[in-house]
């Protein structure tokens, strides 16, 4: 008597269900209810596929599992042996999460959701049910969520921190874009994907932070570096705190700019860069052409506006260099003319005199 082949009992998050029996008879009815389709399996492949209705299994409508059985004898007389896979074509939701690394390997930790539907049985029982081993829905879940997450982390690998931080509707559609023909080779279509967080590591982000603000990279490495040292010194004495806050300044002042230049004169006698305005050398006490120019070649100080050397041809250009920080610098007075100038000056730049 020919019997009925059916789903019953189909759960609402059930994707495949495996007809326990694997004797097939011609004329047995087989039921397959709306959103699902049977797929008859043998020999390790998938053969002929059965959409929504009632179907009497005849030669007519299993044509490409007639043509393997056609060369058993005594086929068509008595019961063959196959496996039929039952698959939903619902749409199911899918959760992925993992964590890799960016192109400057940042690390990266992200979770979230995505949503699928089986397009080709066939396919999908030939990659994943049976290829698998996944003949039940937990089983299904595990293997997708491993293969949306791996893909997931080679695609997130080839972008940096900056193109995927803080953007998780534009990384979903990155992704989704990125992912559709992997889920397609393998018989599902890939309807969405939504990322729920997605973060990386407290140092990542202060350095993602400084970077987006316009600081350079370069900067924000030596920054980093100073802090190490600067953390470093702090776990001594009480001095080497101290003495930590004063190195990260005077780094960052050097990298960062030090305001308006303005220009200055070389003494001809020992090199020494003197304020333009300068009568003396700063450094030796050398009497200095007021507003002259030395040249970077030979030294040889030559007259305010000149375009090229005097002595050598050298072309001139007055050379500047930055002008004192805002912040208040010590300094003495000239014993003689009581100028003010720079602690350390050895000579007076207005007269000439020695500083004590």
């Amino acid at each position: 008597m020919p019997k009925v082949i059916e789903w019953v009992g189909a759960g609402e998050n059930d994707i495949v269900w495996k007809y326990p029996s694997e004797d097939i008879s011609w004329g047995d009815n087989l039921i397959v209810h709306e959103y699902e389709a049977a797929v008859f399996f043998r020999d390790g492949k998938a053969y002929d596929v059965f959409k929504a209705g009632r179907h009497v299994l005849s030669t007519l409508n299993l044509p490409l599992l007639t043509k393997i059985l056609s060369k058993i004898a005594g086929f068509a007389r008595t019961p063959f042996t196959s496996t039929i896979f039952f698959v939903s074509l619902k749409q199911f939701q899918g959760k992925f999460g993992a964590q890799g690394q960016t192109k400057e390997l940042a690390p990266l930790k992200f979770f979230g959701g995505f949503w699928f539907r089986v397009d080709e049985a066939d396919l999908f029982v030939n990659e994943v049910v049976a290829g698998q081993g996944a003949f039940n829905t937990a089983a299904l879940q595990d293997f997708l969520r491993g293969y949306f997450n791996q893909r997931l982390i080679d695609t997130l690998s080839q972008y940096s921190l900056a193109d995927v931080y803080g953007k998780l509707d534009d990384t979903s559609l990155l992704s989704k874009n990125v992912l559709f023909d992997a889920f397609s080779r393998i018989g599902l279509e890939l309807i969405e994907v939504k990322f729920e967080g997605l973060d990386t590591t407290p140092e990542w982000r202060d350095r993602l932070f400084y970077i987006r603000t316009g600081v350079g990279a370069g900067d924000v490495l030596r920054m980093e570096t100073v802090q190490k040292a600067s953390e470093s010194l702090g776990k001594g004495s009480g001095g080497a705190i101290g003495a930590g806050a004063v190195i990260i300044p005077q780094m960052f002042q050097q990298q960062q700019g030090q305001g308006p230049t303005q220009p200055t004169v070389l003494c001809p006698k020992c090199g020494f860069q003197n304020p333009q305005t300068s009568k003396f050398c700063g450094n030796c006490g050398a009497t200095l052409q007021a507003g002259g120019i030395s040249c970077p070649k030979c030294g040889t100080m030559n007259a305010a506006g000149a375009k090229f050397c005097s002595s050598c041809g050298t072309a001139l250009q007055t050379t500047t260099t930055a002008a004192p920080a805002a912040a208040t610098t010590a300094t003495v007075k000239c014993s003689k003319c009581q100028t003010e100038v720079p602690a350390g000056t050895k000579f007076c730049p207005n007269c000439g005199a020695k500083i004590k």
